[in-house]
């Protein structure tokens, strides 16, 4: 049952299992991993010529593509769904679309309807299964034939593959855009039944460009269920913060996208991977704070994970099955201010779990909190921890002090205590006797 939208602008409806989820794998997947250039980018920047980009549909076989194991490593990696790129800015589709011949099933050694794999294959793992979306198109003969009028980024559009030269704007060439930019989202929502719908490319035009009040009625009335990010814009289910953590949360649902080295698709030069202990503290402020972390791998140009993206990936696995009490049907914890790391909180209100990242040297603080607690123990462990209140005056509680965890009930890359209280969270948020 869908419940509906914080957003009240929004005609699309959340759906419960993406909160539940907590993580989710991202996927850039496409003929940019044949070479290893930057995704679609590499010829919009200037990286390598047009040409020399398009030959890579020669190159990409999928050959060794087996979405069952990349469904089995996300799932040990505690993922609740994934998003793999449908059409990237490129063009290239990784479905049989009868819209285009620009297809890695027409025009690749691949020859294979690769969504239709992936999205079996996560089903069958009990993953659900999101779709990326372009709204742009760099390789439509349609597409760069009108501009924003009010472009948030300038530099990202003055470009001919995005804009036709001032004066010489076609607006019947960009209405075919949007009827095959139409027709390819109808297919993917009838062929596959995305559970997810994640646009990108939004900033190259308008909303009223883009006709996306149309759009998301299309996407309404086909597939109800299906959720869609904030680059439908106006219409989505939820925001999608890109590579850093936001200093408060958005005020809706939410989800932090991330590369685990500092790139989208795959590149053998790019070896700047963040450590599992770094991942872990991705997650756990992604999650304290009411979000999900959607974490990005680069598979090759035949479809195989790299040994440090998948490693990195067991390593998050790990320590989410060790504390999954503190992940899964839980809620964001306290504010900033009440304790030195993220928390979590369960969905009762009555059980606490605050994430320590490094070994507490004598005792762990909660400040405001007015509750009796019950009883503290280490999350994996089990084991009980003594603590005590100091000070407090009229409505302001006392400090709580938490025994430091033994050495031997520390986990590695972050340690968690539970914190089970006499009742619903209750917190003190003044200023004190002023």
């Amino acid at each position: 049952m869908s419940t509906p939208s914080p957003r009240g602008r929004s005609t699309m409806t959340m759906q419960p299992w993406f909160n539940e989820a907590k993580l989710g794998i991202f996927v850039h997947y496409g003929i940019y991993s044949v070479d290893g250039v930057p995704e679609s980018w590499a010829p919009f920047d200037q990286v390598v010529p047009h040409e020399q980009y398009m030959r890579q549909l020669d190159g990409f076989t999928a050959a060794a593509f087996d979405p069952s194991a990349w469904a089995g490593l996300f799932a040990r990696a505690g993922a609740g769904y994934a998003v793999l790129t449908a059409r990237h800015h490129d063009g290239v589709a990784l479905w049989d679309t009868r819209l285009s011949d620009l297809s890695v099933v027409g025009r690749t050694p691949a020859g294979r309807d690769l969504i239709a794999e992936y999205v079996s294959a996560m089903r069958d793992r009990g993953l659900r299964a999101g779709l990326y979306y372009s709204h742009s198109d760099w390789n439509h003969p349609d597409y760069a034939s009108v501009r924003h009028p009010r472009p948030p980024h300038p530099e990202l559009v003055d470009s001919p593959y995005v804009s036709p030269a001032p004066g010489a704007e076609d607006p019947r060439a960009w209405e075919r855009y949007l009827d095959y930019r139409d027709g390819q989202v109808r297919e993917l929502l009838t062929r596959f039944g995305p559970d997810l719908l994640w646009f990108d490319g939004e900033w190259e035009r308008s909303a009223e460009q883009w006709r996306m009040s149309e759009l998301a009625r299309l996407i309404r009335d086909l597939a109800p269920d299906t959720v869609c990010n904030s680059r439908l814009l106006g219409h989505g289910d939820y925001a999608t913060p890109e590579q850093g953590l936001p200093m408060s949360a958005p005020e809706t649902d939410w989800e932090l996208c991330l590369t685990v080295n500092d790139s989208w698709g795959y590149r053998p030069l790019d070896v700047n991977h963040k450590s599992v202990g770094q991942l872990v503290r991705y997650f756990a402020q992604t999650i304290g704070m009411g979000g999900n972390l959607l974490l990005n791998v680069g598979p090759r140009a035949d479809g195989t994970i790299t040994p440090e993206q998948a490693q990195r990936l067991e390593g998050l696995g790990d320590w989410i099955r060790r504390h999954s009490a503190a992940v899964h049907g839980t809620v964001g914890g306290l504010p900033p201010g009440h304790h030195y790391g993220p928390s979590t909180l369960s969905p009762d209100r009555r059980t606490l779990y605050l994430v320590c990242f490094d070994p507490p040297s004598e005792t762990v603080c909660v400040r405001g909190l007015r509750n009796a607690v019950r009883r503290i123990s280490v999350l994996g462990t089990g084991r009980e921890l003594a603590h005590r209140r100091t000070g407090g005056l009229h409505d302001v509680p006392g400090d709580l002090w938490i025994e430091a965890p033994a050495p031997a009930d520390l986990a590695p890359h972050g340690t968690v205590l539970a914190l089970e209280l006499d009742g619903e969270l209750e917190l003190y948020t003044g200023r004190g006797r002023e």
